[in-house]
């Protein structure tokens, strides 16, 4: 599907700005027609950082935070077992223990202790001598436990990012950071968990040398932030884009050894290729994720923390082999789910698909709802049972807002909560009937018109031979790409295939193409692609030397020092429409 087109405006842009044609295309379909915000987009920079204090509750968590440290209270943080939440809790303990601080720090394990502030911690942590609990990624449900904190004297500052609706209380607490709570005029309001934590640590930094923070602390503090951004999937548009680029440069030079050895293991070199966010969101977070999935994200917190390189080897090591140990639970189980949809006719005939399986490990059943979503375009729910309890994930597809359809359930949660696109919950195993029933029927009402389709989105027109390094160039500049600001694909009509289509594996393959140019004898191609599981589609188009389609495409730069250059990565091929139809 190729996306609405705005020629007059992309000219005036590109005009202006002097800019490609088809970059200006792309800034303008991201609501970015003026030379001012263009360059801004293309070029961040740290001024374009928010001022801390803009946020409410800043204050007042500034001042209890510097009260702390001045007393010597030790400081709880209070964190969250996945990339965001676990970043979070390094970068507060960085800027506490910078500024003479105690820090300690607990992270829930997913299996024992769930999702959110424990009343049990804080009785414990108040036990223990402390009296500040700041909370990161999580606490903005967190009403009895607030109470609890309240009520034993500890003061609680939460900082979180997670949405709330409109009339939503929030917990009683001395601060609460939140860009999306009501009253809050701070200009970013999709800034992640870590983020959040930095803007704290930023305004605390800032009181005590501004100069220092602007030019060195911030910008390093950047690197944490910038993976927690990516890995998180906030949009990268606005703060976020700036907090994701500039960091991407300082992780060039990571300095510390949890760092480094987290980059040897993924078999990263950011010296000698530039990072992308492509290589933050699928090299770097699943292996962070891997130790809040498997075991303990505590681990995670002392590998960026350690200033001994052996320890942080061992840790970097032990995150790659739970990141091999998630793969192939994950790998098990989706094999099942795969074999259940296949026998199963009258679950794979389902608006929504609800499966379930006992003893599936919980740290994977979102990533295996997310795998049924690719493979069949519905909104799918996956339920691992294990001791007479049913803990479930959901993920969602556009149009389809899966918190409402769980919503309509809520009397048989114990407990429940997400957004649109993605859901948690926990409830007795003995009301999975029940939940499948209801669901069955929402999903009939609100998706019953609707055939599940896999859409390609085809940002811009580009000819194949527009394409040059000049260009390739310009399109870089668009890069942290993710949610917000995804990466291009392009289309190009009428492209001649040079040769027959080499087959890679048996399920790939390799072309040579020509853009719309007559097949000469000895001709050589204008470019290369590579097409990826596209060897049955090949052979069901007929494709042929001489063939003549039409290409939704990736543009890639192979560094292959035998054949390396620009080439295309094929989204989508079809055979062109004959001349005069």
């Amino acid at each position: 599907m190729l996306a609405e087109q705005h020629p007059e405006a992309a000219a005036e842009l590109a005009k202006a700005a002097r800019l490609p044609q088809v970059l200006a295309e792309l800034l303008v379909a991201r609501g970015i027609a003026q030379p001012a915000a263009a360059f801004a987009f293309l070029n961040p920079e740290l001024a374009l950082l928010h001022d801390p204090s803009l946020m409410l509750g800043m204050s007042a968590a500034v001042v209890r935070l510097e009260q702390a440290i001045a007393l010597h209270q030790p400081v709880l943080l209070y964190g969250d077992y996945d990339v965001d939440g676990a970043t979070a809790v390094v970068l507060l303990k960085t800027a506490i223990e910078m500024l003479g601080g105690e820090a300690r720090f607990h992270v829930p394990h997913r299996l024992r202790e769930g999702y959110g502030l424990q009343s049990s911690v804080l009785e414990e942590a108040y036990a223990a001598g402390v009296r500040l609990v700041i909370t990161v990624d999580t606490g903005m449900r967190a009403f009895a436990e607030a109470e609890t904190a309240r009520k034993l004297g500890l003061d609680l500052i939460v900082t979180d990012h997670h949405l709330l609706e409109a009339g939503d209380a929030v917990p009683h607490a001395l601060a609460i950071l939140n860009p999306n709570q009501p009253g809050c005029g701070y200009p970013e309001k999709f800034l992640c968990g870590a983020a959040i934590a930095l803007k704290l640590a930023q305004a605390v930094l800032e009181r005590r040398d501004a100069a220092r923070t602007r030019e060195k602390t911030l910008p390093s503090f950047l690197k944490m932030a910038a993976i927690a951004t990516i890995a998180d999937a906030v949009p990268l548009r606005g703060e976020n884009r700036v907090i994701a680029t500039l960091g991407l440069r300082e992780l060039r030079r990571p300095a510390g050894a949890g760092l480094r050895a987290l980059f040897a293991a993924a078999a990263l070199d950011p010296a000698a290729k530039e990072l992308t966010g492509f290589d933050v969101a699928f090299r770097l977070a699943p292996r962070i994720n891997a130790a809040g999935r498997m075991d303990v994200a505590s681990e995670v917190i002392e590998l960026f923390t350690t200033r001994d390189a052996a320890r942080a080897n061992e840790l970097a090591a032990k995150l790659e082999r739970l990141n091999r140990e998630r793969r192939d639970t994950e790998a098990s189980a989706l094999t099942a789910i795969q074999a259940r949809l296949a026998s199963d006719v009258e679950l794979a005939a389902d608006r929504l698909l609800v499966v379930d399986g006992d003893g599936w490990h919980r740290g994977v059943i979102g990533i295996l709802a997310s795998r049924v979503v690719e493979r069949t375009a519905k909104p799918a729910i996956v339920v691992s049972v294990e001791d007479g309890v049913a803990h479930g994930s959901g993920r969602s597809v556009d149009g389809f807002p899966l918190l409402d359809a769980i919503e309509s359930c809520a009397d048989l949660f114990t407990r429940f909560g997400g957004h649109a696109f993605a859901i948690g919950f926990a409830m007795p195993a003995e009301n999975l009937h029940e939940l499948k029933r209801r669901l069955r029927l929402y999903a009939e009402e609100h998706l019953g018109g609707r055939e599940p389709e896999h859409i390609l989105r085809i940002h811009a027109e580009l000819p194949l031979d527009r394409i040059t390094p000049v260009l390739a160039g310009w399109l870089r500049k668009l890069e942290p790409l993710g949610h917000g600001n995804p990466e291009p694909i392009f289309m190009a009509r009428r492209v001649r295939l040079v040769a027959a289509p080499r087959i890679m594996k048996e399920r790939h393959i390799r072309l040579e193409l020509a853009q719309d140019a007559p097949l000469l004898s000895g001709s050589t191609a204008g470019m290369r692609g590579v097409g990826w599981d596209l060897a049955a589609r090949a052979a069901a188009l007929g494709l042929a030397q001489g063939s003549l389609v039409d290409l939704a495409y990736r543009i890639r730069e192979n560094d292959h020092p035998d054949f390396g250059g620009l080439e295309v990565e094929i989204a989508g091929l079809r055979l062109a429409e004959p001349d005069g139809d």
